[in-house]
């Protein structure tokens, strides 16, 4: 069973805790007697988030892609150049 602390608990002995989480232990904060965090090894730590949510990762990626702006002017260039299209038929 984990052992479970108060936030200003965890804070006071934040040190100490990494020290024995690093030796296997895992601890519960709490905040107002709800739980709120979990102090645990790295090895069963897990992240059930996305691991992308849409483009947004790239742009800090693009801002440092220095041909950007002049490849993004093309595209907006043979963009407006181009023709009407179809709309396409999705049914």
């Amino acid at each position: 069973m984990m052992e479970s602390m108060n936030v200003a608990d965890a804070k006071r002995r934040f040190s100490e805790l990494l020290d024995r989480v690093a030796a296997g232990e895992r601890f519960v904060v709490t905040r107002r007697g709800k739980p709120t965090a979990a102090l645990v090894p790295p090895a069963e730590a897990r992240d059930d988030g996305p691991e992308h949510v849409g483009l947004l990762p790239f742009v800090g990626a693009l801002a440092e892609w220095p041909e950007f702006d002049e490849i993004m002017r093309d595209v907006v260039a043979s963009r407006e150049n181009a023709g009407s299209r179809p709309v396409p038929d999705l049914e």
